[in-house]
């Protein structure tokens, strides 16, 4: 009978157990964003300017380039992790702007004019004051029609093309010319 309770005690207290670990909140989900080679190689060459890192500046994080910053987040005081973190960069005399930007890829060229489109400066002051006079009639345009581009000419240009369901990009096309009631060989000229 006492081996029978003693299981009994113990299965109980195991579950108790088991529930409580089950009960206990987990961890926080962290996310750590990799830093790009070019943002490593800032931070290597803070450390070894500092003397606590005396590997290559080649870019990779690896198990020297952690010791060399916990060394340093132990010495000032830090939550040792060996990870950056926004104290860290800022007790190293980082910019955190300058680091994440480090080795990003420079912001795309805006694309190329649809095919058939004109630039504002590439043409004829005589095609501007045809297109200005349209949307001057067409209550769009308030300007002056001199045939100079600017930015009240832009502006009427894309509410115009906005209002026509074209995109609105302020670019002379032959589309937007046509919804004009314009010659779309204007253009070409």
């Amino acid at each position: 009978m006492k081996f029978h309770t003693l299981f009994a005690a113990a299965f109980l207290a195991g579950s108790v157990m088991g529930a409580t670990a089950i009960a206990q909140p987990a961890p926080p989900l962290t996310y750590a964003q990799p830093l790009a080679p070019a943002a490593v190689r800032i931070v290597q060459d803070r450390l070894r300017q500092l003397r606590l890192y005396s590997g290559r500046v080649d870019g990779v994080w690896g198990s020297d380039s952690a010791a060399a910053l916990q060394r340093f987040q132990e010495t000032h005081g830090l939550q040792v992790t060996g990870q950056l973190n926004q104290a860290t960069i800022a007790t190293l005399g980082l910019n955190p702007a300058d680091v994440l930007a480090a080795g990003q890829p420079a912001p795309p060229a805006p694309p190329p004019p649809p095919a058939g489109a004109a630039a504002a400066g590439t043409v004829s002051p005589d095609v501007v004051r045809a297109v200005q006079t349209r949307l001057r009639a067409l209550n769009f345009y308030s300007g002056p029609v001199d045939g100079i581009w600017g930015g009240e000419t832009q502006g009427a240009l894309q509410r115009f093309q906005e209002g026509q369901g074209l995109q609105p990009n302020g670019q002379l096309n032959p589309a937007t010319i046509s919804a004009l009631g314009l010659d779309p060989n204007m253009l070409a000229r």
